[in-house]
């Protein structure tokens, strides 16, 4: 099993964070009682800017949760086609020769599902099977890669494509001033990527998938998510994520690679999800990883933001295309979310 192309699409509507960060301080002004707070808060993201599923101005338009879950759908299928295009492009593979669909995303809704919309706007085949997901968050672009390769382990003729679109900007809530929702402001973005897993029988140019691993943690549903309402998205998000990642990451990681009688210092390139500071510190620090191991992700998250399931698949692709580890190379890719829980997969380049 190999992943043999990945693709990406941005909305075309991109502002630097200072210009978001004065559009934020516009919409809350007069409610905030420390203006200081939210620009405080923009800043310790360490994010530059980010790309919109829509021009600045037209958020004020967005009236209600179905308005804005209509716009999730008209730009999804925008950019999710044109990742999904750019994907196998990369993979030289035609579309007619796309066997499975999985589409993931937390931002939006839609029956039918997107994978079904892109059906006759891509020419992808009739007797596709199309697997949509709802709700697995951020951890969704690893968990997708190791559904996809536990297709190809069944059908190792075929190939399967993973879509990931989040369009973050949508769920916005403008009446909640609480600090998780000041935060999710200042630090996620929008996009989509796809990735091209083929089995075993078919050529692939990029890594092999070794193995992957799912690990939940118990009681604790409240530590990220939505609170889904009339309103739309409203985001869960605890100050606990790092602690998570202290508590969890590191036996995790362990036991799976002792699996397969490795150490994390075999593993000589690391594709992680950008979770934000405090949560790449917190890797980091669990991992014991060397100082410039997670670079790619660092740059990710300063150049366009948390997007969610699509972040990590953003460092997959720069990985793939520009920083590609030498033959024989282990690898890591991982991500944390809603659960709470995380993925890991082993790749050896």
């Amino acid at each position: 099993m190999r992943i043999a192309g990945v693709g990406h699409a941005f909305p075309p509507h991109f502002y630097s964070q200072t210009e978001l960060l004065a559009a934020a301080e516009k919409e809350w002004a007069g409610q905030l009682f420390n203006t200081d707070r939210l620009r405080q808060l923009f800043e310790n993201v360490l994010v530059g800017g980010r790309h919109l599923a829509l021009p600045l101005a037209d958020y004020a338009r967005l009236g209600s949760f179905g308005a804005a879950n209509d716009e999730w759908i008209r730009v999804g299928l925008d950019v999710g086609a044109a990742a999904i295009e750019r994907a196998l492009e990369a993979a030289g593979i035609e579309a007619a020769d796309v066997d499975t669909l999985i589409t993931v995303s937390v931002t939006g809704l839609a029956t039918p599902s997107l994978d079904a919309r892109l059906m006759n706007r891509l020419a992808l085949p009739s007797n596709l099977k199309r697997v949509p997901v709802f709700g697995l968050g951020c951890v969704a672009g690893a968990a997708g890669i190791a559904r996809a390769a536990d297709y190809v382990r069944a059908f190792p003729d075929q190939v399967a494509v993973l879509l990931s679109v989040e369009l973050c900007s949508l769920t916005l809530q403008r009446e909640d001033l609480s600090i998780a929702n000041l935060v999710s402001s200042g630090l996620f973005g929008d996009g989509a990527a796809a990735v091209v897993v083929v089995g075993a029988e078919r050529v692939g140019i990029g890594p092999e998938i070794v193995a992957t691993s799912s690990a939940f943690y118990r009681d604790t549903e409240r530590v990220m998510g939505w609170d889904i309402s009339e309103r739309g998205f409203q985001i869960v998000l605890s100050a606990e994520v790092p602690e998570m990642v202290r508590r969890h990451l590191r036996r995790d990681v362990d036991d799976f690679l002792a699996a397969h009688d490795l150490t994390r210092q075999d593993i000589g390139s690391w594709v992680a999800h950008t979770g934000g500071p405090k949560v790449l510190e917190a890797m980091q620090e669990a991992l014991e990883l060397p100082p410039r191991a997670l670079d790619l992700t660092w740059k990710s998250l300063r150049e366009v933001g948390n997007l969610s399931s699509t972040s990590v698949l953003l460092v997959l692709e720069e990985t793939l295309r520009e920083h590609r580890p030498v033959a024989g190379t282990n690898g890591l890719l991982l991500a944390m979310g809603p659960g709470f829980c995380s993925e890991l997969v082993l790749l050896e380049w």
